[in-house]
Order: C-alpha cells, then structure tokens, then sequence
C-alpha cells in the first residue's frame, strides 16, 4: 500500500490483517530548478535545490553494526552557478540564530538570489508584500546553501527521535556540522574556497562549527562571516555579580540616543568615542568601587553616565548605575509615549502602559517579520517548487526557552577560545565581522572586546576584519547599509578564497 503524506507527515499504512506497518523511512525530497538573474549587465544562470535532507545515526547494539537510523530532517536551500568550476568557486554555507531561528533573514535579506522588501524606519512595506530581484546576491562571487537548525523552517527530528535532542549547543553544533559534511560530500565540493555565514546566536555556531568541522572531519574552512557578532555571551547577558555587559553596552545606548535626538547636533563618532572610552576605564571602576565611591566620584559617574546614555540622572542613579538593555528600550522615550527596538534602536512603538518597566513589543521585528513570512512561503512553493503543508517556523520562542547550555555548566557560554584554536591551526582562516551601532541585540563594542582578546599570535590579527553599519541586528534592513554589506561581503570571499 503506498503511503500517504498529510500536512508534511508521513502516515503509517495498515497491513492486510489490519495491523500498523512500521513507517517508511524518510528520504531526502530535494526539489531542483532553474533560474537566472542580471547582474550589472551579466546574466547569471543558476540552479536551486530545495528540500529536506535525512541526516542518520550509526546504530550499535551490544558492540554490533546495525545500521544508520535517521535523527532529523534538515530543509536546506542551495544556489550553485551553472557551469562554475566546482575548484575554484568558493561555497558559503550560511544560517541565523536565536536560537530557534531559521535561516530567512540573511537569505532573503542580503545572501540570496531574491529578496524581501520590507521597508524601513520611516516606510514600511505595506502588505501583502513583494519581493525582487537581489542584483547585489553573494552568488555572483560564492555558491550558497542554507540551513534550518533541527525544528527552524521545515526541519524537524525525525519519527521516533526527540526534537529537545537537538535543542543544545553540542547537539546543534553537530547537526549542522553534518549538513556541511554531507552537501560538500555529495557535490564534490572538497576542493572548493568554504565559507561559513553565520547571525546572531549563529556566529556562536560558526565559530564552533570552525573547530568542531576541522577536529572531526578535516574540513578547513576558507573565512567566518559573523554579522551582528557573540561569540561570549558572558559579555551581553545580564546576571547578578557580572557587571561587564552595563559597560559594554553604553557605546550603543548612546548611539541610540543619538539618533533619537539626545546628543543634538555633535556628530555620531565624536558621541561613540566619548562613551567607548567611558565604557572602557572610568565606568567598570565606579562599578567595581560600589559603595566605595566618595559622593562627588559617584555623583559624577551618575551624570557623565546618564548624558551619554540619553537617560536622566534620576533613573541612573536609582538603578545604581547600572542600566540594563530591554529596561534602557523601555525607558529612553518614556516621556514621549515610545519605546524603541532591541533588534534596532532606530525603530520606535507607542506604549499603551506607560509606567511598564519592560516594552510590549520589538517594532524592530514586528514591522518586517510579515514581509519576511510572506516573502518566504510564496517564494519556497511558487518560484522553488518546493510543498510543504508543515509551518515554516521563522522563529521559535519554544526552541529559544529551552536551549540547552549544558555544556558550559559553572562557566560564561563562549566559542572565544575555540575561535582562536581553530585560527591557530589553520592560519589561513579569515574572520569577518559585521556590526550594527544600534544593534541593541549583540552590542559593537562587546564584539569588539571579544575580539581583542583572541588567543592568537600578533601576525594573525590581520586574519581578523571589522566593518559597521548604521543600522541595527538585522543591518540590511537599512538600504544604503545592505548595498555596502553587500559589497563588504563580497570583498571579503573574493580576498579569501584566492589561493
């Protein structure tokens, strides 16, 4: 009897007696098609395949062989430019974070063939949406291929496995690492420039895929890309006793603050660069002094600090110095009503409670992610060919709840040292880093803290490259910022994938 597959699920048949047949395995259902795009006058011909990929486990049972067991599905989206040399042209494989984040955003955002218009600040998109040709696609220069992290987009484990399996740093790190290991496999591409594209929680993931792809299959990769960079979170999470993040997030506080008028006509680097040096010396001392700062040196941290951040001496000094991120969201624009983005600081929302003390809502995600939703589920059926009656899951709350750090039980969560192996013993590793000044999300200068302290030998610092947009997390969001990434990006794998 043939089976039959409803909303993305395989149903289990009966057997002739009435009994239920065990289920079929799952196979791979990759879909291919043909496109082409112009870019700046080139007409580039390029093939998708699009689907999911069944990822196996070797299974031993009392010592014995007994096979591979399927664990997961993995939907993967792949751009390959018709008749390249698989050689020479380099491959980027590429995903976002969270975690519980699918790939969406930097594919149809900058990375891919096509992109979503959402709009911006002051004009976004209106539904039902559209999308459009990306004439500045890093396909001209690099094959692409996207991966959904196990339950993101159509991924999911497979029958009989549990998806919590795959909800951790390790396992997540893992499973990823085996798409790349299987799709550079099967496509012949050993020999290619490979470049890992990872945003967010996925610059996290990169970095360790860096390390775990060269200690368990050799595989060196060519260059990182990490846009909106953080690889210690021990340096944005707010905790009790860690006071690192109030310092490393003021440079962004007072970009913020900024752009919403608070440091009227001084121009941005001349703000950024009084608050980075503040956040660097004067402001961790009077955090680690605590109560032993006279009156005049706590009076006087509480001012320099509430200039630059935008906010008033009174708020600064009630919360002992010390402003925490979603509360500096919440309260920056009390006065008028607003709230501005985490993702993005230059987005702001109306408050209807105006004494809460966290925001109600990110207009930095909830004024694009509609486009973004549309965009992506006519463009995977309509132009990709590709059905699925599962929920593309864009982002999971659910997967974010319950990510596993167990890994790191009794230290910060960090890749830093592991980045820095991987950088030892492939010096040819280049690292990219992408950064927004109102990303209120995963601040610059803790990306740029992080990176200074990069256990790696004075002749490899220049492996390791910063550019910033002003723009937010998501920094293509902003036009002028997506052109120039755009760019930035394909500076940076033609430069590293030259031999």
């Amino acid at each position: 009897m043939p089976e039959k597959t409803t909303n993305g699920e395989t149903e289990t048949p009966e057997n002739g007696d009435g009994a239920t047949a065990e289920p079929a395995e799952p196979t791979d259902d990759l879909v291919t098609t043909q496109h082409s795009l112009t870019v700046k006058r080139r007409k580039l011909a390029y093939t998708a395949q699009t689907g999911r990929i069944v990822l196996r486990k070797e299974v031993l049972t009392d010592g014995k062989f007994e096979g591979h067991k399927p664990k997961a599905e993995v939907f993967v989206t792949a751009y390959t430019l018709d008749g390249a040399d698989p050689a020479t042209r380099p491959v980027t494989f590429a995903f976002n974070g969270g975690p519980g984040s699918s790939s969406i955003w930097l594919h149809l955002g900058v990375l891919g063939p096509r992109r979503i218009v959402s709009g911006d600040v002051n004009d976004p998109e209106p539904p039902p949406y559209r999308l459009a040709d990306n004439a500045d696609t890093l396909l001209a220069h690099s094959d692409l291929v996207f991966i959904d992290p196990v339950s993101t987009g159509y991924s999911r484990a497979a029958s009989g496995e549990k998806p919590k399996d795959y909800h951790g740093f390790t396992p997540d790190v893992e499973s990823v690492g085996e798409v790349i290991r299987l799709w550079t496999s099967r496509n012949e591409r050993w020999l290619s420039p490979k470049f890992v594209a990872g945003e967010s929680y996925g610059t996290l993931r990169a970095a360790a895929l860096a390390t775990h792809l060269q200690e368990r299959h050799g595989l060196y990769l060519n260059g990182l890309l990490l846009i909106s960079s953080v690889l210690d979170m021990g340096t944005i999470v707010f905790s009790e006793g860690n006071d690192l993040p109030y310092s490393l997030y003021l440079p962004t506080y007072a970009a913020i603050a900024h752009y919403h008028g608070k440091h009227g006509d001084r121009p941005l680097d001349e703000v950024l660069a009084e608050a980075e040096e503040f956040a660097s010396r004067d402001l961790p001392w009077a955090l680690q002094r605590g109560a032993r700062l006279s009156e005049e040196e706590r009076a006087d941290a509480v001012a320099r600090l509430a200039y630059l951040s935008g906010l008033s001496e009174s708020y600064v000094d009630r919360v002992n110095l010390r402003i925490e991120h979603v509360r500096f969201f919440t309260e920056l624009l009390r006065e008028e009503g607003l709230t501005t983005g985490r993702m993005d600081g230059r987005f702001t929302t109306w408050e209807p409670d105006g004494g809460r003390e966290h925001m109600s809502d990110d207009a930095s995600v909830s004024r694009i992610i509609g486009a973004y939703s549309a965009g992506f589920n006519h463009y995977v059926r309509a132009e990709l060919g590709y059905a699925n009656d599962l929920p593309y899951e864009i982002l999971s709350m659910d997967v974010n709840r319950a990510w596993s750090y167990s890994d790191f039980e009794g230290r910060p969560v960090s890749v830093v040292d592991g980045l820095g192996a991987a950088m030892r013993a492939n010096p040819h590793l280049k690292v990219h880093v992408a950064l927004g000044h109102y990303d209120g999300a995963t601040p610059y200068y803790a990306a740029e803290h992080v990176l200074a302290r990069l256990q790696i030998p004075e002749e490899l610092r220049g492996n390791v490259e910063t550019v910033y947009y002003p723009a937010g997390h998501m920094m293509y969001v902003h036009e002028p910022s997506r052109v120039q990434q755009s760019k930035d990006l394909a500076t940076f794998v033609k430069s590293a994938a030259n031999r």
